[in-house]
């Protein structure tokens, strides 16, 4: 087996590449002398892509449908494999994001056993309608759980406040709706689509003998039938949907979220750019740290419940910030007023170059975690970017960017302010 090996001495990791001869992707990432060992078995498969181009034609899936498999792959005609992981020492679980799905175990003995289960039932599914089902009806009820939690309504509010078509907009479990449609075949036809070994990456984590693991992914995975998935993540312009969002909830004080639109960084290296710049931004703008913070900290307008970040999804990107505060709109002015005061008198030299050091410690201490590891290997692989490139994505990034990035962005125009108010006692519901 041919090997890319790389070394970063800057951060002090080696990480082994390469694609079987059946399409798939695999990285090892050495850790001489752990215990631990650790594999991410993982799709380009998430949430979003409810509409997809496969044979020449455009398919529509029902919402819901990526996290519906997940909860069935585990479901083998022996058994069920999660049991079979956890009786042979293995810690297994999956999850469903927006972009992709994944299943992983770490284990301290048994790994090549444990990898030769995972590989196995996640690449060969098995659904009986009767099981298709009873399923329905277990992610139904986490979806009304779900559904009844501020968290979740104060961000699906925001969203669907920024967004006219992203399916970002869509929740990733879908709805009672969306899932009532899904089938056994509808599972088989996404499963083909997705489960195709040059649609995902394998990647280990620990002291492992890499062409041992390249034989076992060799030997149980199929042959890719080679041809690309084109996505459909809809169209977005610069505008909101709606500016302000209130809703009534079970909510002792009211809570928001306030989001401003950014536009998508291209795929590879401009990707990661962006998120290191954006990172950087929130925390000058409105980290523990930041002036704003404390003047509204000390003015009781806020309370340890509040903080922001910037996430990237497929096709869409956006700031947000958030918590419980009895005067939401003048936390949301606010920001706004204190970013237009950073790009008019530029941000402190000093304070940005605490932030960056600080920023750029985080994302070295995630390395301390396997799977913050394999979770960067698997989204720099599937958008064009090398994650362990970061320090040098750092050394590039300056104060003017950071003050561009706030002055694009962080405008009332590109704005949305979702809010969620206590329900008055005897309202109706």
């Amino acid at each position: 087996m041919k090997w890319n090996e790389t070394s970063y001495p800057r951060i002090g990791e080696t990480v082994l590449r390469a694609t079987l001869p059946n399409g798939l992707p695999i990285a090892v990432v050495p850790k001489p002398l752990y215990r631990k060992r650790y594999a991410f078995f993982t799709t380009r498969y998430g949430g979003m892509d409810m509409r997809f181009r496969l044979d020449g034609a455009w398919h529509d899936t029902p919402a819901g449908i990526a996290h519906y498999l997940e909860h069935k792959m585990f479901d083998t005609k022996e058994g069920n494999a999660l049991q079979e992981l956890s009786q042979n020492g293995a810690e297994p679980n999956a999850f469903t994001s927006n972009a992709i799905t994944a299943y992983y175990f770490d284990c301290t003995e048994h790994f090549e056993d444990n990898l030769k289960i995972l590989l196995s039932f996640v690449s060969v599914p098995y659904f009986t309608q009767e099981s298709v089902d009873k399923e329905r009806g277990i992610i139904g009820q986490e979806i009304r759980m779900v559904e009844d939690t501020p968290d979740w309504r104060v961000y699906t509010n925001l969203l669907e406040c920024l967004y006219h078509s992203s399916p970002a907009r869509v929740a990733i479990a879908g709805t009672v709706e969306s899932i009532a449609e899904i089938t056994p075949e509808t599972l088989y036809a996404c499963h083909k689509a997705f489960y195709d070994p040059a649609n995902m990456l394998l990647c280990v984590v620990g002291d492992v003998d890499p062409d041992e693991i390249a034989a076992i992914a060799e030997e149980i995975l199929p042959l890719s039938r080679g041809e690309a998935i084109e996505r459909d993540y809809g169209q977005e312009d610069m505008r909101v949907v709606e500016r302000c969002r209130r809703e009534a909830m079970e909510v002792s004080m009211p809570q928001f979220l306030l989001g401003f639109k950014c536009p998508a960084a291209a795929e590879g290296e401009a990707l990661m750019r962006q998120d290191v710049i954006a990172d950087i931004a929130c925390e000058v703008l409105l980290g523990d740290s930041s002036p704003l913070y404390q003047r509204l900290y000390d003015k009781g307008l806020i309370n340890g419940s509040f903080g922001g970040g910037f996430d990237q999804l497929p096709g869409i990107a956006y700031l947000y910030a958030g918590g419980d505060s009895n005067e939401p709109e003048t936390v949301a002015r606010a920001i706004l007023d204190e970013a237009r005061r950073l790009t008019r008198e530029g941000v402190d030299e000093e304070f940005y170059q605490q932030i960056r050091r600080a920023s750029f410690g985080s994302t070295l201490r995630a390395l301390n975690s396997f799977e913050n590891i394999a979770v960067s290997v698997a989204d720099g692989a599937f958008r064009g970017f090398d994650p362990f490139r970061f320090p040098e994505v750092y050394d590039a990034v300056t104060r003017a960017d950071v003050e561009t990035f706030l002055r694009e962005c962080v405008v009332e125009e590109r704005s949305a302010l979702s809010i969620l108010i206590p329900k008055k006692e005897g309202a109706s519901q």
